[in-house]
């Protein structure tokens, strides 16, 4: 298991001096926002790819893959029935799954609660529109040679996919490898119903779970409250899980590198641990 940070904890920091403090305080990687790189990322040209690659590697961290997608450009969701909004988030998913691969990254997390919300005068039409959006995500992966994540988000963020149950439906609707889904410690906290060992303990022999972010139920980092991440980290090595786990707290106390030092070393000493 490698631990990555999410881009958005150290988000006063510009790219470089991000991937710098990340390596000095003994993160593996960096997971990426593509509204770092502007408001339109999926246009990044070519030689801002290799430079953005550059620079995390001679800070010596790796950019493992990209999260909170749809923020940038405007005008995105993947459960809308406007046709231009939907052209473009479709040509914006394509293009993002292309610049994960040029980067170096594995994987991109589909979150964005915010766009993906349905329509209460047409809850199946929203729906469907999103599931067939992730249809498209997935085609647009396998031929970047990536994975395509569907993070399940609590219900007071979003009323579509709450549960990894939820998303690993879609996933055999769709059958397509490319296609996964994850656990996002604090929304599965919320939403679950049962305690996140027994989730992990049930869908990691699937191979449906790809990802984990660690977070706990008050929002902070990982043990800086409730969630015993001893346990959940225990769930993950009993499902022989050896891939990422990003760093992802929303409330960062005291600040983004207090809060990223700590859990860095908080985890890293629950994975080293016999």
């Amino acid at each position: 298991m490698k631990l990555t940070l999410c881009s958005t904890v150290m988000r006063e920091l510009d790219f470089a001096a991000m991937c710098k403090f990340a390596a000095a305080v003994g993160y593996d990687g960096i997971e990426l926002a593509p509204s770092a790189l502007g408001h339109a990322p999926h246009l990044l040209p070519a030689a801002k790819r290799a430079a953005t690659r550059r620079i995390a590697a001679d800070h010596g961290v790796a950019i493992t893959g990209m999260f909170s997608l749809m923020h940038a450009p405007a005008g995105l969701s993947i459960t809308t029935a406007d046709a231009t909004a939907r052209a473009l988030t479709f040509d914006v998913i394509a293009r993002l799954c292309d610049l994960c691969a040029a980067l170096g990254g594995k994987y991109l997390v589909h979150g964005s609660s915010q766009y993906r919300q349905l329509d209460p005068a047409d809850l199946a039409g929203s729906r469907a529109r999103g599931i067939d959006a992730f249809a498209h995500a997935a085609r647009c992966a396998a031929a970047a040679g990536v994975t395509y994540v569907i993070e399940p988000l609590r219900p007071s963020l979003t009323k579509f996919i709450n549960t990894v149950a939820e998303a690993a439906s879609i996933i055999d609707t769709i059958g397509n490898p490319a296609l996964k889904t994850m656990l996002d410690c604090c929304s599965g906290s919320e939403s679950e119903g049962v305690p996140l060992t027994d989730v992990l303990d049930q869908w990691l022999p699937t191979g449906k779970i790809a990802h984990l972010h660690a977070n706990d139920a008050n929002h902070r980092g990982p043990g800086q409250g409730k969630l015993r991440f001893s346990e959940i980290v225990a769930a993950l090595k009993r499902g022989s899980y050896g891939g990422v786990i990003g760093v992802e707290p929303f409330v960062c106390a005291p600040d983004g590198p207090a809060c990223a030092a700590r859990a860095v070393g908080y985890l890293r000493g629950i994975m080293e641990a016999d």
